[in-house]
């Protein structure tokens, strides 16, 4: 038998905050690829329908008890660690990186899931594992190791931003739970000739033109750099009240590259300027407000890892993108959440919407 207070206590508000930023999106992707996408079924009605599939992936997690997802965590993690070693071995490759499993009928970006699916491990470890003063050296071994693992098959991919965001994701966990100083220094002491090795070995050499650009962008105007200075001449040049819709010069005259994806918030900083702007980040605010009340009003532990998880997903997500698009990090492949193209980045993003709302409609059973 169903639950009735399920149902009054569904956020409804909070999925229309959704709703409102995905609807933005839409029109914002319609002027984007309006200028070149003329033949085949246009962006905007392709993200349309993945707004439509998300939003029924989002109501089937409602539907089910999130704890559950705890007996199963750790399948999901072994399941998506082998999509990523079958990514390396057999994976699509497109423009130089190699991200995608064909399975027949559709294919898929594991490394997207895996944002979800270490939220959900992560919750269920330190679930069952409580630190009473803070973790230190002995206690953060293993949650690192459970970490490291997707992280480094999905930068052999390569893919830094995505692991990036996994890395961000888990550590903001981590720092929910509770970690002492002594280890905090010791890892950032640490990370000093972590970085050098990176730079010198592992990283690669349009990887490291990203950071050059992004310390300089003027270095390689026309190459390497080309997509930052696009970006910020369209940003700056929207000025107070923009351009007007479908009037926006860098994107309908093709200036700015990955217009639809990465740097859809450049076209809509063009087109409607620093004011409306500052609205949705007000969504965004909203929406990342209430993700951390979700998680304060929960009764168990479990329920609040998971909140903290998602709304840090989400959170870091908006942050990398806004700042990559106005110059304040390196370019890297982060969609920005509800907004930017993409199928895979839609699904993920309405999966953690759904696991909020899942656990704020709950909160009352434990």
């Amino acid at each position: 038998m169903i639950d009735r207070r399920l149902f009054t206590n569904f956020d409804w508000k909070m999925l229309l905050l959704v709703l409102l930023i995905s609807a933005v999106g839409v029109l914002n992707i319609y002027s984007a690829s309006a200028s070149y996408n003329t033949a085949g079924i246009p962006y905007a009605l392709k993200q349309f329908y993945w707004i439509i599939i998300g939003l029924g992936l989002l109501l089937f997690t409602c539907s089910i008890d999130y704890h559950l997802l705890e007996d199963v965590s750790y399948w999901f993690y072994g399941i998506l660690i082998v999509f990523l070693l079958l990514v390396l071995l057999v994976g699509k490759t497109s423009m130089g990186a190699t991200r995608w499993l064909h399975l027949g009928f559709f294919t898929m970006q594991p490394s997207e899931p895996m944002k979800i699916v270490i939220i959900i491990t992560f919750a269920r470890f330190f679930s069952r594992h409580q630190p009473v003063s803070g973790m230190g050296f002995r206690e953060v071994v293993l949650p690192m190791a459970i970490l490291s693992v997707p992280a480094i098959l999905i930068m052999k991919q390569p893919d830094l931003g995505t692991a990036t965001m996994v890395c961000l994701v888990a550590g903001t966990i981590i720092l929910a739970v509770g970690i002492k100083w002594r280890v905090v220094i010791t890892m950032l002491l640490a990370a000093v000739p972590a970085c050098y090795v990176s730079w010198h070995y592992l990283l690669r050499a349009y990887q490291k033109n990203r950071v050059l650009n992004f310390l300089n962008p003027e270095r390689d105007p026309l190459k390497s750099g080309y997509h930052l200075i696009q970006s910020k001449i369209a940003v700056g040049s929207g000025g107070l009240s923009g351009k007007g819709f479908l009037h926006g010069t860098q994107s309908q005259l093709r200036f700015l590259p990955e217009q639809h994806t990465d740097f859809a918030f450049s076209v809509f900083a063009e087109e409607w300027g620093f004011w409306v702007c500052a609205m949705m980040l007000f969504l965004y605010a909203a929406l990342i407000l209430w993700g951390l009340h979700v998680a304060s009003r929960c009764n168990d532990r479990f329920g609040t890892l998971l909140a903290v998880g998602v709304t840090a997903m989400i959170f870091w997500h908006i942050v990398i993108n806004m700042g990559m698009v106005i110059g304040l990090f390196p370019v890297v492949g982060v969609p920005l959440p509800f907004f930017s193209y993409g199928g895979t980045s839609m699904i993920t993003s309405m999966l953690g919407a759904g696991l909020l709302l899942n656990v704020s409609m709950r909160r009352f059973m434990f």
